[in-house]
Order: C-alpha cells, then structure tokens, then sequence
C-alpha cells in the first residue's frame, strides 16, 4: 500500500478495480469442477456441481472470487449447519478446493484459510445412520418367502444380490460375459467395482442354478446371449434402475431392510455363525484394506476359503 500511496495511487480504488476484473466464484467454481471431473466417478460429478448450485451459487456464487472469505462462507454454511450437517461439511471443504484453485491459477494473491469459519457456528450433534439391514436370524425365512414370488427382474436381481452378497450396482450392471457358470465364478472388472479393483466371487452352486434359470430365459426372450448382454434390463440396452430391486422389498411390506443392508445381514452371520476370520469376509465383501502395510504385505485373495463361505452362506439361507 505504502509503494502505491508513493506511487500516487489511490490503494483502495487500485482493490475495487481488482476485485471487478476478477471472474465470479460461479465461473471458477466451474473451471474447477472441470478441471477435476476426469478422476472422479460418475455420480460424484452430478453431487459435486449440484451441491454448489443449490446452496452457494445463490448465496456468493455472483460475487468476485477475490472477495470470498470467510464471512462470505459462513453464510453460506449458517442455513444448513444443523440441518443437513453431513452435506454441509462437504459444501465447506468444495469451496475450500475451489478457493485453492483459485490461488494456483493465480486468481487470488493469498491463499485463503476457512479454518476458522466453524468457530462461529454451533456445535452438530448428528449421528450416524446406517442403512436398515435384516438381522441374519430372519434371512432364511425371507428368502423362503422371496422364492415362492413369481420370477421377475427385481426378484431374481435381489436374490443374486443376496447370495452372492455384492452391492446393487454390480448386480444391475453385470453383463454374461462375466460369468463362467461351468466354473462357478464371477469376475466383476475393476471399471464396475467401487474400490477400481478386479473382484473374483465364487459362486455357490444355488447362485449357479439361478444364473443358468436365467441364461435359458434370456435365450428365449432374445434368441441369443451375448457376452455384453446385461441380466438384468427391460430393454436389453439400460440396466434396471436401483428402485426395481428395493420395490421388491417394500411389495413384501419389508420395513426393516434395504438392499444395500443386506451386506450386514451376511457380515452379522459371518461373525455370529462361523469361525471365519474377519480379512476372509471383508474379501468376499471386496472392502479395501485401509492400513497400508497390511494391504502391501496380504497378496491372497483367500478364494477357495471364499468359496466354502459362500456355499455356507447360501446353505444357511436356503435351509
């Protein structure tokens, strides 16, 4: 300020002038989504962008990118703090990475920190919800009741979703190719599963009978199965959507379960029925090892214990 004061400059008026020139935090925000877009998956792009235009843009989205600070993003986080505290925090740390952005392409001199800006908004008190998941104890029965349906896409879907205890977005998205019924396996590519990893599951000898029931189905419907033909679509060119297996649940007046939950129903049997240790049943659950070292040192991807766990596992469903 002193070397524009001397300058003969007003430092004031030289800010202003800035500020205007600078783009909107709309417009950066945007640049940046653009630039991040490729790493991520498919749904978090709608999530990312959907966030900002619901809650910031209205709010500070017309104002420059060089007069966001941390006044400006309290009150953006002021209305949904309490409210919606998950979706809040994921606002704070979304406008963090846009301002970073900002700064590196040159667009803001400083770096802006936002570590302060929760000291002025109260403490959240949210809990955790987990997805409703049926007590093991009840599966058997369910599963009877599942069976005695007239066959359909949700029914069958659902009953492979169980047996073979991966999440619904493989179920609805797997296509024949994957399949090798003579040697009971599924090989789900890395591009479908959650963590990017390949995930090899052994099929139990009922999944088996149920996927060759479906192969002479899709025969007869369509005349041919071809390795990219889905199992599951209504159309042959769109897989069923999420809602189709979890209707499912709610026509059987099912309150306490979701689809999804159903990886808890087995985790829950896993430990309450079997002396199968915890890294074998977090395989068969494709979960991503978090420790480091651990991941680096375990190579094995136990498939033969798998495939005992999970003939046991359709055994104890279908008993």
């Amino acid at each position: 300020m002193r070397k524009t004061i001397r300058a003969g400059l007003d430092p004031a008026s030289k800010r202003r002038a800035t500020r205007k020139s600078a783009p909107t935090f709309e417009k950066v925000a945007r640049d940046c989504y653009d630039a991040m877009k490729g790493g991520w998956k498919d749904q978090r792009h709608a999530s990312w962008m959907s966030s900002f235009e619901r809650h910031v843009f209205p709010l500070i989205g017309s104002k420059a990118v060089t007069a966001i600070d941390s006044a400006a993003v309290l009150t953006v986080l002021e209305p949904i703090w309490l409210t919606i505290p998950d979706t809040a925090k994921r606002v704070l740390q979304r406008i963090g990475t846009v301002l970073d952005y900002a700064h590196i392409k040159g667009l803001v001199p400083e770096e802006v920190s936002l570590r302060s800006v929760t000291r002025g908004l109260p403490r959240q008190t949210h809990q955790v919800t987990h997805r409703a998941a049926m007590p093991h104890e009840d599966a058997p029965a369910f599963i009877r009741t599942l069976s005695a349906l007239p066959s359909t896409l949700g029914r069958d879907a659902l009953r492979l979703t169980i047996l073979t205890a991966v999440r619904s977005n493989e179920t609805r998205k797997a296509t024949w190719g994957e399949f090798d019924l003579e040697r009971a396996v599924w090989s789900i590519p890395a591009a479908r599963m959650k963590m990017k990893e390949a995930h090899v599951i052994p099929l139990a000898p009922a999944a088996v009978k149920l996927l060759r029931s479906l192969r002479q189905r899709h025969q007869e419907l369509h005349g041919k199965v071809t390795p990219e033909s889905l199992l599951f679509s209504f159309g042959g060119d769109k897989p069923i959507s999420d809602m189709t297996m979890l209707k499912v649940l709610r026509d059987m007046k099912v309150e306490n379960a979701t689809v999804h939950g159903f990886r808890s129903t087995f985790t829950d049997w896993v430990a309450e029925c079997t002396n199968v240790p915890k890294e074998v049943a977090d395989k068969a659950l494709a979960h991503r090892i978090t420790n480091a070292v651990e991941a680096a040192y375990r190579r094995t991807d136990f498939f033969e214990r798998r495939r005992a766990l999970m003939s046991d596992w359709a055994n104890f469903l279908l008993a």
